[in-house]
């Protein structure tokens, strides 16, 4: 590594019997400024910057700047962040890979080397988001959904497969392995990274971005890194830096300690609630305070995992004693823990007890002991309600939806003596990505359900129960805790390991089951373990979904409904018909606690000595060969995008916005979920009849997440949630609108092509909140195929603004005090963007040019949410892949 060294910080770490060059932020000082009151989570970012340094891209003023941040705890400077890896689940991995062969085709049809286009940061993905819940409740459950998978993703594996031997620095964890966020936690994160570099070993943080939002986990370990689309994880893997502003840093101070019976998942939708209501959005959340000691890293991995839900950039927990108990645990080398132990320690990475606490921009201060049971829902996950209220939260949303007077009534199930009611658990899933990786609420998952079948209680007969762990490990510890059989015959066996439930892949209900709910239109329940329960989400014919911790999930499909108290009802009755209540078969602290002992460091080297091997399955599928990927024009996975058109010519200059169209007019908390879902593929929608048309039966759709390979299925996904409201339709559900001026109503995917068969640009009108949810870069990827030019919304989550402006979309935000409602737009107006033709300056004032039917004008000011210097390079360009392909073929 070039270094300037301006600070002259390098120094030398001695760490049993090897040397390792570091720069040494003590060193720095001297020159700097003291930087021991700084965040934990800014002093990584300024060791970054301290190495990194260049005299290009990063200079001696990037790194005072951030000492400059303490006076004011905020700041406007910009400043560029070199991860040192990258994380990948297929989902979001493969249109990523799909992007880096298409940039091959590109750089080879215009003269260059196609080998220039390589991940320069290593690049780990993991297949864990494909298997889905088609068998249940059965001993062969996991084999038999294992083979769908592999049948069902032949294609996508096989070109996964040519990735692997195609691209450097690129590494494929195979399916059935576990869940990115996990592995990433349990193997692959260094805490410390070494690296050697000619006669050098630099000691530096591990730092990574990933393509799914809750990479956020790691900051568990301490290991700075966060959720970005993966336009932006593409740029970082050739060699981009990752543009940001300084953010803001809000301390959660943690006091006392949990009750007894309370679980960490209690704990995280507490802090979701509170944060997200308080307002931390493009900032980072440390976690700080004497509650750390009496944290242990799983509870602290559940906390970081769900940042997205409180809309933090990251939820950060520094190094200390926990985090090598942890590490040691899981099986780490014990040079890597001497290592990090030495380097956070010189760094002041280190945490302690006594030590004074960092200088944030606001404290908030929360008592562990005050944390009560709780599930949140029915459709956000920072809607918490209390274990005890949730039947009121029920019955509160069948008067919302008109149903009151349905509270009471039951429906025969075709076929069955069952009866479904309102509010009934069709879906009970322990699934992957919050709970599985934190023992103490699996084993207490499981300890229910041994106490539930020795006192003769029964799963209800309409529920959907699966247990998908995120790790094989999870496996291990629950056999030889004892409690694997007696959650089997509860009907939690094992499905997969990977994301399901919670992703979309909940499988098919049982078809009695889904036609009674079909024909009496009744709304029931999911209740599962993961952090996502947005509209349309978990299964299309499920609208009320609720998160709950794994034990809980056990006890509703116990009791088969939300419509309950479980405080004070039942969950059944025993083989000796007298009633059993939930307290009878909570178990302990201390008993949770017995059998966490089961796990040990041996289950994780054992599970992770062939992590990249695979089954026999795995290493069956063949690939092509070669530098460049040989397209197939019949495959309905893998198409080349269109992207790259036209990359060998200079890009046009940009222009005004003339005369849009409105294509939608979305309310409050539109999520990427809404506007690029990943579940079910409706055979009545717009991707659903292009695959029949290709001889794609609809069993065979797989899902929207599936198909990211696929431009032409994805662009008519885009907006076609079918819990979408728009409101040019009244609010009705689905993703149609109105074709100006025609006034005729048309799907989304189909007015947009009328509309750019005419050469009309569009727009994209929203409330607050605008981009929710999950790192999907085809959210942004389809709304620019569609024609949109510009989102116009009152707020924006930070990973879906910086998607859109990496497809070179233009985010921007109303001027406070004024939305969609105080300009009274229906969405037939046209509207006219000013101010696009100079040069674009961060977060500069924009004029909009309102012209409506009748005749009348308006003019109003908008902020251009193009917030970095970079950025506006960025949009320029067409998006960042074409300015780094650019860049590429320049050399």
């Amino acid at each position: 590594m070039a270094h300037p060294d301006s600070f002259h910080c390098l120094r030398p770490l001695q760490v049993g019997g090897h040397t390792y060059t570091h720069c040494s932020l003590a060193a720095a000082n001297a020159r700097l400024g003291d930087s021991s009151r700084l965040p934990f989570s800014l002093r990584v970012l300024l060791e970054n910057l301290l190495r990194n340094e260049d005299g290009h891209s990063i200079v001696a003023d990037d790194c005072r700047a951030l000492l400059a941040w303490l006076p004011k705890r905020h700041s406007s400077q910009e400043i560029q962040f070199r991860p040192a890896r990258v994380l990948m689940q297929d989902l979001t991995g493969v249109p990523g890979v799909v992007d880096l062969a298409a940039m091959r085709d590109a750089m080879a049809a215009a003269g260059g080397d196609p080998l220039a286009i390589n991940p320069l940061s290593p690049v780990d993905l993991v297949i864990d988001h494909s298997v889905m819940v088609d068998r249940f409740a059965a001993p062969d459950a996991f084999a038999a959904n294992v083979a769908i998978e592999m049948r069902r993703n032949h294609e996508r594996y096989a070109f996964l497969r040519w990735g692997q031997q195609a691209f450097a620095n690129f590494r494929v964890v195979p399916p059935g392995t576990g869940i990115c966020h996990q592995v990433n936690l349990e193997y692959l994160a260094q805490v410390v990274c070494s690296q050697a570099d000619g006669e050098r070993t630099w000691a530096y943080p591990d730092t990574l971005v990933g393509t799914d939002s809750h990479t956020t986990m790691i900051n568990a370990l301490g290991v700075l890194g966060w959720g970005v689309g993966g336009i932006e994880a593409e740029a970082v893997m050739l060699g981009q830096p990752l543009s940001m502003l300084i953010p803001e840093v809000v301390g959660m101070r943690l006091v006392g300690r949990l009750g007894e019976g309370v679980t960490a998942t209690d704990l995280v939708l507490t802090v979701t609630e509170r944060l997200r209501r308080h307002g931390v959005v493009g900032k980072f959340v440390e976690f700080c305070g004497p509650g750390l000691d009496h944290l242990p890293l799983a509870d602290r991995a559940t906390l970081a995992n769900m940042a997205p839900e409180y809309g933090a950039t990251c939820g950060f927990f520094p190094v200390d004693g926990q985090t090598l108990d942890y590490l040691r645990l899981t099986g780490r080398d014990p040079q890597r823990l001497a290592l990090i132990e030495a380097y956070c320690r010189a760094q002041g990475l280190w945490r302690e007890t006594g030590q004074p606490e960092p200088l944030f921009s606001e404290v908030l201060e929360l008592d562990l002991s005050a944390i009560r049971p709780s599930l949140a829902g029915p459709k956000r996950p920072q809607d918490r309600v209390a274990l005890e209220d949730i039947r009121t939260q029920f019955d509160n949303l069948l008067v919302l939806e008109g149903r009151q007077a349905e509270l009471q009534q039951d429906f025969a199930v075709a076929g069955s003596e069952q009866r479904l009611r309102h509010g009934d658990v069709v879906i009970a899933a322990i699934t992957s990505c919050t709970n599985t990786s934190n023992p103490g609420v699996l084993m207490a998952a499981g300890l229910l359900a041994k106490k539930a079948v020795e006192r003769g209680l029964t799963r209800r007969p309409w529920v959907k129960s699966s247990l998908a762990p995120g790790s094989r490990v999870v496996s291990d510890y629950l056999a030889k805790a004892g409690l694997s059989s007696y959650l089997d015959r509860l009907g939690f066996n094992l499905v997969g390991y990977g994301c399901t439930t919670c992703i979309g892949n909940s499988g098919p209900l049982p078809t009695a089951i889904a036609e009674c709910i079909n024909v009496h239109e009744l709304i029931v329940s999911a209740v599962l373990s993961g952090n996502r329960n947005f509209e349309g989400r978990v299964h299309p014919q499920v609208k009320a979904n609720w998160l709950a911790s794994p034990p809980l999930v056990v006890a509703f499909a116990l009791a088969g409904t939300t419509r309950i108290d479980l405080n004070r009802e039942p969950l059944g009755h025993g083989r000796d018909g007298q009633p059993v209540y939930l307290r009878d078969i909570w178990p302990s602290d201390a008993e949770v606690a017995q059998a966490v002992r089961a796990v040990e460091e041996g289950m994780f080297r054992r599970e992770y000595a062939r992590v990249f091997e695979g089954d026999a399955a795995w290493q069956g599928i063949t690939s092509g060969a070669g530098a460049t990927y040989p397209w197939q024009p019949n495959s309905t996975y893998i198409r080349r995008p269109p992207f790259f058109a036209g990359i060998e010519r200079p890009e046009p200059p940009a222009t005004d916005i003339e005369g849009a169209r409105i294509l939608a007019l979305f309310g409050d908390s539109i999520t990427t979920d809404h506007i690029s879902p990943a579940g079910n593929i409706k055979a009545s929608s717009p991707a659903g009849l292009y695959l029949q048309s290709l001889g794609v039966a609809p069993e065979d759709f797989n899902s929207y997440g599936a198909r990211r390979g696929n431009h032409e299925v994805m662009i008519r996904g885009t907006f076609a949630n079918i819990r979408i409201r728009n409101e040019m339709l009244g609010g009705a559900e689905g993703g149609q609108t109105l074709h100006q001026p025609s006034g005729e109503r048309l799907s989304i995917f189909e007015a947009a092509q009328r509309y750019q068969a005419a050469g009309v640009p569009l727009l994209v009108v929203a409330g607050k909140e605008y981009g929710t949810g999950s790192s999907r870069d085809w959210a942004a990827k389809g709304t620019r195929l569609l024609g949109v030019r510009a989102v116009l919304a009152e707020s924006f989550e930070r990973i879906h603004r910086a998607n859109l402006v990496g497809m070179g979309v233009l985010p921007l935000q109303f001027l406070p005090g004024q939305n969609r409602r105080s300009l009274a737009l229906d969405g037939s107006e046209r509207l006219s963007i000013r101010g696009l033709t100079g040069d674009l300056a961060p977060r500069q004032q924009l004029i909009v040019e309102l012209h409506r039917t009748d005749g009348g004008e308006e003019r109003f000011a908008v902020t251009c949410r193009i917030d970095t210097r970079i950025e506006a390079e960025y949009f320029r360009a067409g998006g960042i892949l074409r300015h780094v392909l650019r860049q590429l073929l320049a050399r």
